[in-house]
């Protein structure tokens, strides 16, 4: 059962672009030529990083993030579990078609990379400089001379041309639709790249654009990129796939002469000298993995087992340590989203009363150890929820639409449903009963049924995880409390993924995961553009001119405080359309590991960091002798 926004393995096992990056002699030029960004976001020539606002933390001199151990001991392996998966098809994430191998996209590298601790700032990596103007039309990266393919040959603006050109044709449709704002690009000197966008003002595309991961053009242009393969591709990063067996494990082991080991950016990260993924079919066999030492360390989901699953003798005894290890970061929302193609879900009234049947306060009391916090925005643990009812600029920009959006946005402030707690929301079902009754919905032979019609309202919850089947069943007794027919469908991850990528679904589990600078991914998330582009983020089927126009205005913020009122007019709108029925969140993360492990003594905001922890020697060597004793 997830917890936390759901996705096929835990956040930690997603791929993080920055964790491995960068040659002395790179280090060296970077550090003595590289101009210093200016304040007010722009560049004065070529700069080493670029922020979404603001100037960067760290200046072109720096020498490592403050969250990593510089000196951090390298060596040993890292094994680490994949639940819930029951195989994989392909070493190539970027397609539709096939089931990604975990750690296959850290083959890859992108031209810039975050740092944990800023809202959004971009490092060079492939790339050793960025250059763009203040209005941001454009944005030239100029290639580390010293970035190399695993064979050897060197990275070129040709092979970045060529990954543009190829995902936007043949990727995964949220890549068409990510960079459809570059107009042209073109090569510019023998390292150069520039990225042309079209007209508007969008600031970001600078950033967005640094995020691609790079492709070889000399190995996949004689390959059909599309077709998922088993192939071991060619790539540049610090890991490369060693061992693999599909349904059980990959291995992926350092490159021996990786050329951006010495870069700022990668400096005390990449601490294991493999790493091996190990599948599990079965979440309770996950968990008695670790205890028996078959892997390493485990991100808990589940508020039920954190809470009763560890009882055991390597936990007791301290060999295994549970941690729940605080975080900055924006927790999303977490929810149970409508798919508004469906005619029954799209009156606005409809969906709200079915969120009355959701008793989070008895689910988080029965199930969860009171261990969650009931979304009440977007954008939750962050200064970009909105709250209270909306005032100064806020304000002014929500006026524009009075009359087009939901007139609560301006009277009330948003609360999800409440109960005590007990199970006995009899209070609620009634209040839902007259907002279905208002829309159309009336009760005959203890069925709700259309009243013009007769027709009956009916639908499916598609999951791909059984463990949440015990958090749906509550909501579900509760909807057939209310005469509406539900059933529940638990399906593998391959046809949930193929299911909801082509919208074939009444309502599901998911999450909408956020940023501290929220920007074009909102145009994926609700925009009318997106809304019937399979594989997209518009999984609820939004299509309002309303959100659009707020969407636009968001991704055009000027400045910091601009965003943040922008984007609480975006949340505010959201909130009352009752797009979503609200879950839950948690502001930790919930860490087992064996403890043979350190970790930075400063720990990054906005990740879990494990790839800048290490296996400490002393520890590993405790931990050994009192297994064998």
């Amino acid at each position: 059962m997830s917890d936390r926004l759901f996705l096929p393995h835990p956040p930690f096992l997603q791929p993080t672009r920055r964790r491995f990056l960068a040659g002395a002699a790179a280090m060296a030029a970077w550090a003595t030529f590289g101009p210093k960004a200016r304040a007010d976001g722009g560049t004065n020539g070529k700069a080493h990083a670029l922020a979404m606002h603001g100037e960067p933390k760290y200046g072109p001199d720096f020498k490592h993030f403050d969250y990593v151990n510089p000196d951090a001991p390298k060596g040993g392996q890292l094994r680490m579990s994949v639940p819930n998966s029951t195989t994989f098809e392909s070493f190539n994430p970027f397609i539709v078609r096939g089931a990604p191998a975990a750690g296959s996209d850290g083959i890859y590298e992108s031209l810039t990379v975050a740092s944990n601790d800023e809202a959004f700032t971009q490092y060079g990596l492939l790339a050793q400089y960025i250059e763009t103007p203040d209005d941001r039309s454009w944005v030239e990266f100029t290639l580390n001379p010293a970035a190399r393919w695993w064979d050897g040959t060197a990275i070129t603006p040709a092979d970045v041309i060529f990954t543009l050109e190829t995902l936007r044709a043949k990727g995964k449709p949220f890549y068409r639709f990510y960079y459809r704002s570059v107009a042209k690009v073109e090569q510019t000197g023998d390292l150069g790249v520039r990225f042309t966008f079209v007209p508007g003002d969008n600031r970001e595309l600078p950033l967005i654009i640094g995020q691609m991961s790079v492709l070889c053009k000399a190995y996949w242009e004689t390959r059909d990129f599309e077709k998922p393969s088993l192939d071991l591709p060619m790539g540049s990063g610090a890991y490369r796939i060693t061992a693999f067996e599909p349904g059980r494990f990959v291995v992926t082991t350092r490159v021996q002469d990786y050329w951006g080991r010495d870069l700022p950016v990668n400096v005390g990260t990449g601490n294991w000298d493999s790493v091996r993924y190990i599948y599990y079919k079965d979440e309770t066999v996950a968990l008695e993995g670790l205890k028996a030492g078959d892997f390493d360390i485990r991100q808990e989901r589940s508020a039920k087992i954190w809470a009763t699953g560890y009882d055991a003798r390597p936990v007791r005894d301290g060999r295994i340590v549970r941690e729940q290890i605080p975080n900055e970061i924006p927790t999303g929302m977490q929810c149970f989203p409508f798919n508004i193609r469906r005619p029954i879900f799209q009156d606005r009234r409809v969906r709200q009363a079915l969120g009355y049947a959701f008793d989070f306060e008895w689910s988080n009391k029965a199930l969860f150890f009171g261990q969650y916090t009931r979304n009440a925005s977007y954008f939750s643990n962050t200064e970009l929820a909105s709250s209270g009812l909306p005032q100064g600029e806020e304000l002014a920009i929500l006026e524009k639409y009075r009359g087009k959006v939901p007139d609560e946005v301006f009277t009330s402030v948003y609360e999800p449903p409440k109960t005590k707690g007990d199970g006995d929301i009899r209070d609620n079902l009634l209040k839902a009963r007259a907002l279905l009754q208002a829309s159309g919905w009336v009760i005959r032979n203890e069925r709700l049924v259309k009243q013009e019609t007769g027709e009956p309202f009916q639908f499916e919850f598609l999951l791909f995880d059984p463990m949440f089947e015990r958090i749906v069943l509550p909501f579900l007794r509760n909807l057939r409390r209310l005469g509406i027919v539900t059933t529940l469908r638990t399906v593998g991850v391959a046809e949930y993924q193929n299911r909801t990528d082509n919208f074939d679904f009444d309502m599901i589990s998911g999450g909408f995961g956020q940023s501290l600078s929220p920007g074009n991914e909102q145009a994926d998330y609700w925009g009318s553009a997106s809304a019937d582009q399979p594989g997209g983020q518009n999984i609820i089927g939004i299509k309002d001119p309303v959100i659009d126009e707020l969407v636009d205005l968001l991704i055009a913020s000027p400045d910091r405080e601009s965003l943040i009122q922008r984007t609480r007019a975006l949340d505010r709108v959201l909130l009352w359309g009752f797009y979503v029925i609200p879950n839950w969140h948690l502001r930790s993360w919930r860490v087992a590991y064996w403890n043979k492990f350190s970790r930075p003594a400063i720990a990054p905001k906005y990740d879990l960091g494990l790839d800048t922890w290490w296996i400490d020697p002393a520890k590993a060597a405790a931990l050994a002798g009192e297994q064998a004793s």
